[in-house]
């Protein structure tokens, strides 16, 4: 569908009198939201998101808090987030609902960018992020009793993921559905025993990599956008993507399910400068563990056909594909290579039946032969590996950089295709090399 028709809708029912010239797509499509630069004729410029994910009402909802918070966030945070066009003093939401499609609109004032933060952080900038971050929470906690409240809770969106599980209609299986609950009741179990109604409720945008907000010269927060996963709750829910933010690997803006970053010492070393400035307390710490589950049951398994956009669903499913495909050609490669190896060995049997004749008769034993036979097989094959590996090493690690998120190719997975491969050329040349050790030398010497 063209949004951008119903972006026009919007803005008509909301000003009539100011024309739209242009509706540009500028949307980093990795979120369930469409963004939009609109140009008007004056030159006026201002940003229109538009979402379909979730329930028109929790959309409303978490725009008035947001609105309410970027006007009573004091310095050094007053002009940090994205402030919302108003209509009658509220913060203005369009609805657009015909047959199936149902969307909504808010419209911002653009901010100001400054410069991102660096991919990869050196030590002493996670220091200055871990700062800021515990400065922005406090501001954010001194305002929870002002800000209009939430009916969304954690509690609430892991039930409604365990009434998904009983409707037959989910694409898991049982034994997938079991588990699945186990890890919900244990979310649910260990969420008491963290004591979370000790903890502040504030607003967190959970959200945060290098894409949606911009910092100073000095590393200082300086603006933010993009409150695709905004909620009122606990402080801990934001410290996942922030572990993304300072790992080793380095933000790379795109979804990840690895908990791998949060083990990092980089981790630990952006938790301790936070704690100065804003104290943690060990509940907290101990809520981690279940910040990650649910992140993966909410919004992997719960939303993840909203929040994983197709582009992505496409291009694992290619790569599947491709791996598929590549796996039945290998293998038709190396029976067919079988076949030549077990026709080569043939040949040489042949070839030398009155050499094995004659050093059988001197007391050569049979494993004495079956090595004479296979040992230029091997040095062919070891010869092979030499000019393979670095070959394959060279094109893996090319395949390997256009995904962010990557495993590290290991000496071992090189030495096991090499022993592999040299197993398989020993059980191809055995057969003959066997037969022919075992062969009466008076036959092979006969017409001697």
């Amino acid at each position: 569908m063209d949004y951008s028709k119903i972006i026009r809708r919007a803005w008509e029912a909301y000003d009539s009198t100011k024309i739209i010239q242009t509706v540009e797509d500028i949307s980093p499509r990795v979120s369930t939201n469409y963004v939009y630069r609109i140009t008007f004729e004056d030159e006026d410029i201002i940003i229109a998101k538009l979402s379909y994910f979730g329930k028109y009402e929790h959309f409303k909802e978490d725009h008035r808090i947001i609105h309410t918070l970027s006007n009573n966030l004091l310095y050094p945070f007053e002009n940090l987030l994205a402030k919302s066009l108003l209509r009658n003093n509220r913060v203005y939401t369009y609805r657009y609902k015909r047959g199936k499609t149902d969307a909504w609109v808010v419209f911002y004032n653009p901010v100001r960018v400054l410069q991102r933060m660096p991919r990869r952080l050196e030590d002493a900038q996670i220091r200055k992020f871990g700062q800021q971050i515990a400065r922005f929470h406090k501001a954010c906690s001194r305002l929870r009793h002002i800000l209009p409240k939430s009916v969304k809770t954690l509690r609430t969106d892991i039930q409604l993921l365990m009434d998904r599980l009983d409707n037959d209609k989910t694409p898991f299986t049982e034994e997938q559905k079991a588990y699945l609950r186990q890890h919900c009741e244990l979310f649910l179990k260990n969420r008491l025993k963290c004591n979370v109604r000790s903890f502040d409720i504030i607003p967190v945008f959970i959200d945060w990599n290098i894409g949606n907000f911009s910092v100073t010269n000095k590393l200082e927060l300086y603006s933010r956008w993009d409150y695709d996963w905004f909620r009122m709750s606990y402080r801990m829910m934001d410290f996942y993507f922030f572990s993304r933010v300072v790992s080793d690997a380095g933000d790379k803006t795109v979804f990840s399910y690895g908990v791998d970053p949060m083990m990092e010492d980089r981790f630990v070393i952006f938790l301790s400068e936070y704690h100065k400035i804003n104290p943690l307390i060990a509940d907290e710490i101990r809520f981690l563990r279940e910040v990650y589950r649910f992140f993966i049951l909410n919004y992997v398994i719960k939303n993840g056909n909203y929040f994983f956009s197709e582009q992505y669903a496409k291009k694992f499913s290619n790569e599947e594909r491709v791996g598929k495909l590549a796996g039945f050609f290998a293998g038709l490669a190396i029976f067919i290579s079988c076949l030549g190896l077990f026709g080569m060995a043939t040949f040489m049997a042949e070839q030398r039946i009155k050499e094995i004749g004659v050093r059988k008769v001197l007391g050569a034993s049979v494993i004495n032969l079956w090595g004479l036979l296979s040992k230029d097989f091997i040095v062919l094959v070891l010869i092979s590996l030499l000019i393979a590996i670095p070959v394959a090493y060279y094109f893996m690690g090319n395949w390997l950089q256009h995904y962010e998120y990557r495993s590290e190719m290991s000496w071992w997975v090189f030495a096991a295709a090499g022993i592999g491969a040299i197993l398989i050329t020993l059980a191809t040349v055995s057969y003959q090399s066997i037969k022919a050790a075992l062969t009466n030398p008076v036959k092979s010497l006969r017409s001697e």
